[in-house]
């Protein structure tokens, strides 16, 4: 069924008209922005413009010439208007929450399981009118929003301007620019041409973490990589392109390798697993490493304090949402398996599995043996909120590399 747009007059379908039209006012406060740019540049004092740079420009020591453009109140202003213009993101919202299905699920599912969970998170799916092919990290992003606005008041207080919703993808964009324009990431800002605002463009981990680091939050990446330099070396050569690039994350140039996998107090210092099993470990520990509350009393089901994990790989990205453990029987190793919620899934199928008890294995298990990526990352946000020197310190992206 279609519909007739009120501002433009253009037949849509229904269930499009109300995105479509939250677009009109969308484009106004662009081309608002856009005149307001060009009035400043023209009125702003070259002091004024020196003072931006001390505060948002220096940390890193690559601020282009570009940001020193960008006068304070020029970025008030953008961020004045998207407040006003940002719009709910919408979603097939469970009654009661998708989560608590999820815990009745890995409840029932045997007496030599164990499941750690992350509290309250939303499924947001991919929907083929607006971002089917290339949104998926933009939904992990809201899947991931809306635990931290749920479950953490400080992240509340702070995320979007304190709207209290997750945003749709266009004002998420919105949002991610303003992080550049304040210095965020900058080498990876540059690459985007610090545009990205109505672009089909894959993001990833990095622009997950710049995101959320512009808001004050502590958003931390980890590489997990199988690949050495030397045989990354072998592919540049052997792809005809010479020397090969220095890669510093499994997908990303941009992150700023801090340190390679040793002491971290995520890791088993005892695991005797190989290849992915390394991954899978870590997973396990970084839910295990906060736990609270227990659902029900087999206490097979824990509640982890810490958030979702943005899970990237080479072509896709998903949200692991907690991991179970079933023991192994006579003698033989316990087997993981990863929870994750895929933006691809429809919600409304998703639901009726859980509520049924039938099929969700297949939609939300993810075993070590399917892991067959040489490279990972993650992304998750670490308690409490950075000020002052922490912020500068955050606007570089840097990353903890595991190898295995």
């Amino acid at each position: 069924m279609f519909a007739s747009c009120p501002f433009c007059h253009t037949s849509v379908l229904s269930s499009e008209l109300e995105w479509h039209a939250n677009n009109h006012f969308v484009e106004d406060e662009l081309q608002k922005d856009r005149e307001l740019a060009q009035q400043i540049m023209q009125d702003a004092s070259v002091g004024y413009e020196e003072s931006f740079v001390a505060d948002f420009g220096g940390s890193t020591g690559t601020s282009t010439s570009s940001s020193s453009n960008i006068s304070p109140c020029f970025l008030d202003e953008q961020i004045s208007i998207l407040l006003g213009s940002q719009v709910r993101s919408s979603f097939h919202e469970v009654p009661g929450g998708l989560m608590p299905l999820l815990r009745s699920c890995l409840d029932s599912d045997g007496e030599s399981s164990r499941s750690i969970i992350s509290g309250h998170v939303d499924h947001y799916q991919s929907v083929e009118s607006e971002d089917s092919g290339w949104g998926c990290g933009w939904r992990n992003i809201q899947m991931l929003s809306s635990h931290l606005l749920r479950e953490r008041r400080d992240a509340n207080a702070v995320l979007f301007g304190g709207s209290g919703f997750v945003p749709d993808i266009p004002s998420l964009q919105r949002w991610l620019e303003i992080a550049w324009e304040k210095g965020f990431d900058v080498v990876g800002s540059n690459s985007f041409q610090k545009k990205i605002y109505g672009h089909r463009k894959w993001i990833g981990t990095t622009e997950c973490s710049t995101l959320f680091r512009s808001f004050g939050l502590r958003a931390r990446v980890v590489d997990f990589d199988s690949i050495t330099p030397s045989e990354r070396q072998n592919i540049g050569n052997s792809r005809g392109k010479g020397v090969a690039k220095q890669l510093f994350g499994p997908m990303d140039k941009f992150v700023v390798r801090s340190n390679e996998f040793c002491d971290h107090d995520l890791s088993r210092s005892d695991t005797s697993g190989i290849g992915h099993q390394i991954l899978v470990d870590w997973v396990w520990n970084y839910f295990m490493s906060k736990t609270s509350i227990k659902v029900g009393s087999s206490r097979r089901v824990i509640i982890s304090e810490k958030t979702p994990l943005y899970f990237q790989h080479d072509g896709h990205s998903r949200t692991i949402v907690g991991i179970q453990m079933q023991k192994g029987v006579r003698g033989s190793p316990d087997r993981y398996c990863l929870l994750v919620l895929d933006p691809a899934h429809k919600t409304k199928v998703l639901e009726r599995s859980l509520q049924d008890k039938n099929g969700w294995q297949k939609m939300i298990k993810r075993g070590v043996h399917t892991l067959k990526k040489p490279q990972y990352q993650l992304c998750y946000v670490d308690p409490g909120i950075a000020h002052a020197e922490e912020m500068e310190q955050l606007k570089t992206i840097d990353s903890i590399l595991v190898r295995f």
